[in-house]
């Protein structure tokens, strides 16, 4: 019984002592468990920092908006614009991991004279970390069209000469294919699945192909345009009689641009602060991968934004179901014309007048503002035919300064110009 008893006691300690055991097991397995999710975590955020290097290269004609846009995606509102190759940047910061980066923006000058320069922007080793931006002015639509292909041609023949190695270029070109392919609309019933997929495939890998004019100049390299000025559209309607047609004919060419080298396209205004942020989160979601979830925008033809994957030839011939005066086949440049120079007329008679009045006065002594004004201000208010000093007729004749033979409007709009040129010599 005894010892059955030593059996028992020694029994129970055993098993306190393996309870023990394994209780501490547990803990220093979870102290390690612990230990290493924090490394991971800490590895994991190393390694998840915003990549450094990425370029955006800004083209377009001069005058078009190009530093001012990217001024203004870096919040400056006071700049210096540049010459040749400008170099600027904006910030891009990401909550998740509170890292920031800064993106190169490079702006090429639009004289293609400077268009060597890219080599100091782009270069075999950081095409794929690029994406070049063609900037087009909305203000002067007639350009647009023109502009487009010569920027895009000039990146194409620098993307030639920059002697990428042919597999690293194919997987450049793959990786815009399937992007395009697999873009997805968000808050849609498409968002699941990619527009491009074969919905009665059961191998959802299987990609619809590309249709016949989409991606036909891949460069390997995402191309945004945007244009500018789009506040210019009602100055477009009132002043050059633009109809809803015309704003429609432009966007559809300008669309048909962007499916060849798979493009997006946004209208902005730096006027009325308009898609900035748009373009922003667009450009930060393309070069870093950030979450981009707004949909495309039609609509509002001062507004559009079409983000690279969306567009197709079949949505491009909805703009042409309201052509009446123009059609889709209509070579641009034949509709989208640029407005004629208004010509002023200008009398010699009356420069010679003035130029005399004006001799006179100097030589009197009498050059005050006041004098100047009332001289042009009694020329604006004379009516043709008046009696001019000594009862001869303006106009008929007489030799007396100041007479203005009217033609026309011009001899008021050349009095005008007369004007504003001349007083200022009193100043």
């Amino acid at each position: 019984m005894a010892t059955s008893g030593r059996n028992t006691l020694l029994s129970v300690s055993t098993n306190v002592n393996n309870s023990t055991s394994e209780s501490q097991n547990l803990e220093e397995d979870d102290g390690q468990n612990l230990w290493s999710s924090i490394l991971s975590e800490v590895s994991t955020r190393s390694r998840s920092k915003l990549p450094s290097g990425k370029n955006v290269v800004v083209m377009g004609e001069v005058g078009s908006g190009k530093t001012t846009l990217v001024a203004k995606l870096q919040g400056v509102e006071e700049y210096m614009k540049g010459r040749g190759l400008e170099y600027l940047y904006f910030n891009v910061h990401d909550d998740d991991i509170d890292d920031h980066a800064r993106c190169n923006a490079w702006v090429l000058d639009g004289d293609l004279y400077h268009k060597g320069l890219q080599k100091f922007a782009v270069s075999t080793e950081n095409l794929e970390d690029s994406l070049v931006l063609f900037v087009v002015d909305l203000s002067r639509p007639w350009l647009a069209l023109d502009s487009l292909q010569k920027w895009g041609s000039v990146v194409r023949d620098f993307v030639d000469k920059l002697r990428v190695p042919p597999e690293t270029m194919r997987e450049l070109e793959h990786r815009l294919v399937k992007q395009f392919q697999e873009y997805m609309e968000p808050g849609s019933d498409l968002e699941a699945v990619p527009q491009r997929r074969n919905p009665e495939s059961e191998e959802e890998s299987v990609l619809l192909p590309l249709g016949d004019n989409t991606l036909t100049h891949n460069l390997g390299l995402p191309i945004v345009v945007v244009c500018t000025k789009c506040d210019a559209i009602s100055t477009l309607e009132k002043e050059h009689d633009y109809k809803d047609e015309h704003l429609d004919f432009i966007q559809s060419h300008i669309r048909r641009f962007c499916l060849q080298y798979g493009a997006a396209l946004l209208y902005t205004s730096m006027k009325e602060n308009k898609n900035l942020d748009l373009l922003y989160k667009y450009l930060v979601h393309r070069l870093y991968g950030f979450p981009f979830n707004i949909p495309a925008q039609v609509v509002e033809k001062d507004s559009v934004f079409i983000p690279s994957g969306w567009d197709n030839e079949k949505k491009i011939a909805i703009l042409h179901e309201n052509f009446q005066t123009v059609k889709a086949e209509d070579n641009f440049e034949d509709v989208i014309v640029k407005p004629p120079i208004r010509k002023v007329r200008v009398h010699s008679f009356s420069l010679y007048g003035c130029a005399n009045l004006l001799s006179f006065l100097v030589a009197g002594g009498q050059t005050s503002e006041g004098v100047l004004a009332n001289f042009f201000n009694s020329l604006l208010t004379k009516k043709a035919g008046s009696p001019g000093p000594g009862g001869q007729p303006t106009g008929g004749g007489s030799n007396t300064p100041g007479t203005v033979r009217k033609s026309g409007e011009g001899s008021s709009v050349t009095i005008s110009l007369l004007h504003s040129y001349l007083c200022p010599l009193s100043w």
